[in-house]
């Protein structure tokens, strides 16, 4: 079960990872050197799309923690993820795969923790016999799966987990991001930055209050479109051990 488990927890993950990649890299594309000149009542008042971009994504990669909320339509079908990292390693949150089907995940230290929901278990176990599946709903629902965090198979699968790995894909660089409209993203006021490559149209929302972070990222077109927000910026992650009643020790039970 350890083996299903983190494999499982991985394809999701490191897809999202893969997006973040993806739409980051591309607000610092290599072409063009952004819109005209900004009036001076603008936010960034003299500076050009690409520049802004560029400011974005330096001001975002000096973040401690967020909260990434993300919505995809990925190759393996619609994704949506809800997850509070930092940079010490830490993580909190949920993964859906498909309309239904959702596994929570917890890394707080040396240790982590997932919980599938029963539609997740069902899916897993399709093919299996009746009574299997019964089985594995009888261990496993409402039940969190704990492992050591630094197992290799874990460790790979719990990329995400680290803000520092993630944001350090985000790369600065020339860019044809044109300047838009000032508007407001999560009760954030942020200035609309576009960028096009081919098919493919990228919104990226900058904060123009305090620093000026990265607060979304919309992609029409493409592989693997849609959004991705970034909230709660240097706010302690909820990363908190669930009781131990309801905890399944993974390790344990590969010793067994």
């Amino acid at each position: 079960m350890s083996s299903t488990a983190l494999r499982t927890l991985k394809r999701p993950v490191l897809a999202a990872l893969c997006a973040v990649t993806a739409l980051g890299l591309t607000a610092c594309g290599p072409s063009g050197s952004g819109s005209g000149e900004a009036k001076k009542a603008e936010p960034f008042a003299g500076l050009s799309g690409g520049q802004i971009a560029n400011k974005a994504i330096k001001a975002t990669k000096t973040a401690d923690s967020l909260t990434l909320d993300a919505n995809l339509k990925t190759t393996e079908g619609p994704m949506k993820a809800f997850m509070a990292l930092d940079t010490k390693g830490q993580c909190a949150g949920t993964i859906t795969m498909g309309p239904t089907g959702t596994m929570e995940v917890i890394k707080a230290g040396k240790e982590a923790y997932i919980r599938f929901d029963e539609a997740f278990l069902r899916e897993q176990n399709e093919g299996g016999s009746p009574e299997e599946t019964e089985a594995a709903l009888k261990m496993l629902k409402g039940r969190w799966l704990k492992t050591d965090a630094n197992d290799p198979e874990a460790k790979e699968g719990l990329e995400m987990c680290d803000l520092g790995a993630m944001l350090g894909e985000f790369e600065t660089g020339a860019s044809s991001a044109e300047r838009g409209e000032e508007t407001t993203v999560n009760g954030k006021k942020a200035l609309t930055l576009t960028e096009k490559d081919g098919d493919t149209t990228y919104k990226i929302y900058v904060a123009t209050e305090g620093e000026p972070y990265l607060l979304k990222i919309d992609q029409k077109g493409g592989e693997d479109p849609g959004t991705l927000s970034f909230t709660d910026y240097n706010k302690p992650v909820p990363a908190k051990k669930p009781a131990a009643k309801d905890i399944l020790d993974l390790d344990k039970l590969g010793a067994e």
